[in-house]
């Protein structure tokens, strides 16, 4: 099993319209994406996380170059972010 977890910084007045966003692409993900196992929503005081469960590191890294991430996913996100999203890919031993 892999972990993709994608860490946002998103001012506490747009964070409602980022959950907007991992609601509507929750169940397309865990529907379409190969691989695709889970993914949750983590709100903290100093940002927003979108953990991402996958069957492999390398289905977890095919995701990040789909049409469902690059443009659905980040086109949604891209006005409510203040930097860069901290992407990471973690492996299970």
């Amino acid at each position: 099993m892999a972990y993709l977890e994608i860490t946002l910084q998103v001012d506490p007045i747009n964070r409602g319209a980022a959950a907007e966003v991992y609601q509507k692409y929750r169940q397309p993900f865990l529907d379409t994406v190969p691989g695709a196992l889970s993914k949750e929503l983590l709100v903290r005081d100093e940002d927003v996380q979108v953990l991402h469960g996958f069957r492999s590191v390398a289905d977890a890294k095919a995701y990040l170059t789909s049409e469902l991430f690059t443009r659905d996913v980040v086109g949604g996100l891209s006005s409510l972010l203040k930097a860069d999203p901290d992407v990471r890919v973690y492996d299970t031993v």
